[in-house]
């Protein structure tokens, strides 16, 4: 029978944790630069959206290692305590950082903000705070976002999401029925990114994203098919994947590993905007290319200690750096909106700040809140 016994963390798939932060930071290149864009077709960074499918990908095999032979001393609210201790204070510190750069976004693309009473600018900071998704009567800023303050704080709903699953369900499934069931996902993901449309759920508001997997941040029947499209496969592939236990080692693995992500998302789009080749290079880089990415650097060894610092690095910074970068990408869109005949030099400046920024707020937020709240929570909860 499981028991409430605190399970120390094992060791890390440190190429793992470093591919994590070298996806995080193409994000917030590919969030700086798509303020330039002039439209999805046109990205610079075109398919850096897939960094959270890959983050999904992560998630399942991360989750499967840590956890798949542990339910023998570990009960459901047990694990869900674990999983709390190490998202939930970044979810609050990315909220909170939202809110301090909540009123720089004012402008013509943000149409609500100022406009909103303060009850409601309140209540959206509270339920952001707890994870609760805000819904249309609750958008504070005009993008219909379920956290108004910080943007990627969709993709972590979803994670959540993922973890009741696995507690629930997932943990429990043999290898032939997850793979059953990873396969059902897959066809939901060709239905996304091929547009099928089977269950009727695209609408003409995806019509601008067609043969993409772009989505998944609103509480509309839509958003919730899409967001919950691109957690199944990416997760449940990645939980079979640690169940099986195939790896590929590889020479210089992270390196590889960190050049084939940055290929995958700089690849300009295929065949033009709302063309079916974009629509299966997407599938293709959920389904096959991205599994195939964690297969090796699950496999392949850090050989050199500068490597090994870098991923350390990064691994650490990844999760503060995607959870509070937004609010600077706010900003900085509303800066490049409200200065059109402002010099290059200016905005590139502006640019290179927001990134420098976003990065020493990760770091602090992990070095000065992150690590000892989560030790704190640890002693004071965890082993309790």
């Amino acid at each position: 029978m499981a028991t409430n016994v605190y399970l120390a963390s094992k060791p890390r798939y440190e190429i793992l944790d470093g591919l994590r932060g070298v996806a995080a930071v193409l994000v917030v290149l590919f969030h700086l630069l798509e303020t330039y864009s002039g439209g999805q077709a046109h990205q610079i960074i075109n398919h850096g959206y897939l960094a959270v499918d890959f983050f999904f990908v992560l998630s399942g095999f991360v989750i499967g290692y840590a956890y798949d032979d542990r339910w023998d001393r570990m009960t459901v609210w047990g694990f869900f305590k674990r999983r709390l201790v190490r998202l939930q204070p970044m979810v609050i510190m990315g909220t909170v950082v939202g809110a301090c750069f909540y009123f720089f976004g004012q402008g013509d693309g943000f149409p609500l903000i100022g406009h909103v009473p303060g009850w409601k600018v309140l209540l959206a900071f509270v339920m952001g705070c707890l994870m609760i998704p805000c819904g249309a009567g609750m958008d504070i800023r005009g993008w219909g976002e379920m956290n108004s303050f910080n943007g990627p704080n969709w993709s972590l709903t979803w994670e959540y999401v993922a973890n009741i699953l696995y507690a629930l369900v997932f943990r429990r499934l043999p290898k032939v029925a997850l793979a059953v069931l990873t396969a059902a996902a897959a066809f939901c993901t060709l239905d996304l990114c091929l547009d099928w449309n089977v269950f009727g759920l695209l609408t003409e508001g995806h019509a601008g994203h067609r043969y993409t997997v772009i989505g998944g941040w609103s509480l509309t029947s839509e958003q919730v098919y899409i967001g919950l499209t691109r957690l199944f496969y990416p997760f449940l592939i990645g939980l079979l994947i640690s169940r099986i236990g195939k790896f590929i080692n590889v020479k210089n693995g992270f390196w590889w590993c960190s050049l084939i992500l940055a290929v995958l998302f700089s690849v300009p789009c295929v065949g033009g905007e709302n063309n079916i080749l974009n629509g299966v290079y997407n599938a293709t880089c959920i389904l096959v290319l991205m599994p195939l990415v964690v297969m090796i650097g699950a496999g392949s060894q850090i050989k050199g200690e500068k490597s090994a610092k870098v991923c350390t690095f990064l691994g650490e910074i990844s999760y503060p750096l995607y959870i509070t970068h937004y609010p600077l990408m706010y900003m900085q869109m509303n800066w490049a909106w409200s200065h059109p005949d402002a010099p290059d030099y200016a905005h590139v400046m502006v640019c290179a700040g927001c990134f420098l920024l976003s990065i020493g707020i990760a770091y602090a937020c992990l070095k000065l809140y992150d690590i000892p709240v989560r030790k704190w929570l640890t002693e004071k909860w965890l082993k309790k």
